[in-house]
């Protein structure tokens, strides 16, 4: 009998150890195991999703675009010349600061006045040097880091995908509120005359506006590139789009340069497509367009974000965002000009 119930308990016993054996342990995992290890993105096997288009007038608003049309917004009648935008010059919507440059500030900046700006955008780019490397390193970070992190978060892109790269992309964008509405008032002189121009060569009135981006509606504006005039041809396209030979430049002629500026766009139309190329070919070119649409595809959205052609920069990708925002204001002056 006793014999009998030594071997009942060993068996009992047996069974107890494997039991805690196979259990899940209960053990927390130290401070190493919890910390964050960063994983390499896998590519996407899905297809691209966009945001849902809108239309400002005729013209396509894609939905990617409405935070670069905000900060064209913001420049043309919220940042007076005195002020300056400390901003991403990918993620329109990253925004570090809006400077005011103290004192007297005219239509063109004095080298001191220059140089305030420039320690600005030193001091930005050297600080997300470090926030860069928090990011990566997923160091403990400040209340200012979380607050930029907070902007990127507006991208909608992974933050350390938005950030990487970001101490390069540093620029900065004086406001032209005052510009702007002293082109306003200049464009009255013009815009019916230019509506019906555009009208009779078949397209939409409001590429009239489109002043407001090149020249702010001065006659004798003048561009570093050679372009000229309200609507800034250069000479071999004036040579194209306006012949007159060799006894009178047509440029400083805004009649006869904003029916140049209608062949020149029909053109474009007709060869690209759809308005935001032809519209953007304005500032890079037909050709330029062209090569963009053959290397990335026809879709405005993709060609802004991935297009990398050299010559392809912040104003090109820019340019039709510009326009969207010029003629929303153009049209509404009192809405956003009070």
């Amino acid at each position: 009998m006793t014999r009998l119930l030594l071997r009942i308990l060993m068996m009992v016993m047996i069974t107890f150890l494997d039991a805690c054996d196979n259990s899940t342990s209960t053990i927390k995992p130290d401070k190493e195991t919890l910390s964050y290890q960063p994983v390499a993105p896998q590519p996407s096997q899905t297809p691209r999703t966009y945001k849902q288009s809108t239309y400002s007038g005729v013209f396509q608003k894609p939905g990617e675009l409405e935070p670069a049309v905000d900060f064209w917004r913001k420049t043309y009648t919220s940042w007076y010349r005195s002020q300056v935008a400390i901003h991403d010059d990918r993620y329109l919507e990253v925004i570090y600061e809006v400077m005011t440059i103290p004192g007297d500030v005219a239509e063109s900046l004095t080298t001191e006045q220059k140089e305030l700006v420039k320690n600005r955008r030193d001091f930005w780019r050297s600080y997300l040097v470090s926030l860069e490397t928090k990011v990566r390193t997923n160091a403990p970070l400040t209340t200012l880091d979380r607050q930029i992190i907070d902007k990127f978060r507006l991208t909608g892109k992974p933050i350390s995908h938005a950030i990487q790269g970001a101490p390069e992309r540093i620029r900065s964008q004086r406001g032209t509120r005052e510009r702007f509405i002293r082109g306003v008032e200049i464009s009255h002189r013009y815009e019916k005359q230019f509506k019906k121009i555009f009208h009779d060569h078949g397209l939409p009135e409001d590429l009239a506006y489109l002043p407001h981006v090149e020249s702010s509606f001065q006659p004798s504006a003048k561009s570093s590139a050679g372009a000229v005039g309200m609507w800034q041809f250069t000479k071999s396209a004036a040579k194209t789009f306006m012949p007159a030979g060799d006894r009178v430049d047509q440029r400083l002629d805004p009649m006869a340069s904003a029916t140049g500026a209608a062949k020149y766009l029909s053109h474009a139309y007709k060869k690209l497509g759809d308005w935001p190329a032809a519209i953007t070919s304005y500032n890079h070119g037909i050709g330029g367009m062209k090569r963009a649409q053959n290397q990335v595809g026809r879709n405005f959205v993709d060609i802004v974000d991935n297009y990398d052609g050299p010559a392809f920069g912040f104003a090109s990708r820019n340019y039709y965002a510009q326009f969207l925002a010029a003629r929303e204001i153009a049209n509404n002056p009192s809405l956003y000009l009070r």
